[in-house]
């Protein structure tokens, strides 16, 4: 059985995606995997906002280092981190399934109003670091305060138990591959009618030296329909300059040969008080070609806001 090493951040969600796909190299390939931990710029800082940390590929660059000095010969992503542009020499040679793209809201039974939106009562601290989750809730529930929240997944839940936040936002996904207890808490999966997800959430990404034979056979892991959707997504975060700096949050879903994009995008001021979003919707046959008609919807919606956008590319 060939061996093949592979690349992972050492969060406890990581490590669920990299053993994961590990057994599918094995039960699906005949391939063995060696885990190899490898610690990310994400990873080393931990008291600074996504937003307020320069450059993109906090949870990717030395994955793909790794990979291009040949110290691995894959790496898994959660596709959400993965930047929409590869370096020179590798490509993504496989998207083989995506969980639930939804978020979920985790609060003290205590400060839920309602199961409607977020639900919160008036002057509640919600925890998130993204803008895109800080932008959208603060246009479903006004008049909560946002704060920032690092750390992984289980940290960010024991800083709620410890009465740092009255609620958080997580993936849904990444809540649930690791089966965490959280019946202590209220939990509501949120609707994309009230918070649309980050580009590609929920999707894993395996990434390889381009033209690397001893991986070649990892394609065979690809999902083609999970890959028109989160191509759509991405596409769409592409056009608008990609990263977590903007406010974006979108959804391609594929029927009947079309697939449909619904989009949130806008701007949201450094503290995360004042945000001003807008909705559009696209349909069309090809990702790259929904990807654009969404821009365009969304540039008609609100131009000045797609053009200040455009202009920090």
């Amino acid at each position: 059985m060939k061996t093949l090493r592979l690349g992972t951040r050492g969060s406890d969600l990581a490590l669920w995606q990299a053993r994961h796909v590990s057994v599918m190299l094995s039960e699906q390939l005949g391939c063995a995997a060696e885990i190899e931990i490898i610690k990310t710029q994400g990873d080393r800082i931990q008291n600074v906002a996504f937003h307020k940390m320069e450059g993109k590929g906090f949870f990717t660059k030395e994955l793909q280092e790794a990979l291009l000095d040949k110290r691995v010969d894959l790496v898994v992503h959660s596709l959400k981190d993965l930047p929409t542009e590869s370096p020179p020499g590798l490509v993504v040679i496989a998207m083989p399934e995506r969980a639930c793209s939804a978020d979920l809201l985790i609060a003290h039974r205590s400060v839920i109003e309602s199961k409607n939106g977020l639900g919160l009562k008036p002057g509640r601290i919600l925890g998130t670091s993204s803008l895109r989750r800080a932008a959208q809730a603060l246009v479903s529930n006004p008049g909560i305060t946002i704060k920032a929240l690092r750390g992984n997944v289980p940290t960010r839940i024991d800083k709620l138990r410890n009465q740092q936040f009255d609620a958080i936002l997580l993936a849904a996904a990444g809540v649930r591959r690791l089966e965490l207890d959280l019946s202590d808490l209220e939990c509501i999966e949120l609707s994309p009618e009230t918070m649309l997800p980050a580009p590609a959430q929920g999707a894993l990404a395996i990434e390889t030296r381009e033209g690397d034979p001893e991986t070649a056979i990892l394609a065979k892991l690809h999902n083609p329909d999970v890959a028109r959707c989160v191509n759509a997504e991405r596409g769409l975060l592409k056009l608008l300059g990609g990263g977590c700096h903007i406010p974006l949050g979108c959804l391609a879903t594929f029927a009947s040969g079309i697939v449909h994009l619904d989009a949130a995008f806008g701007t949201i001021d450094e503290d995360m008080i004042k945000t001003e979003m807008i909705r559009a919707s696209a349909s069309a046959e090809t990702s790259d070609e929904v990807a654009k008609r969404c821009l365009a919807a969304l540039r008609q919606a609100a131009p000045a806001l797609v053009e200040a956008a455009l202009a920090k590319e």
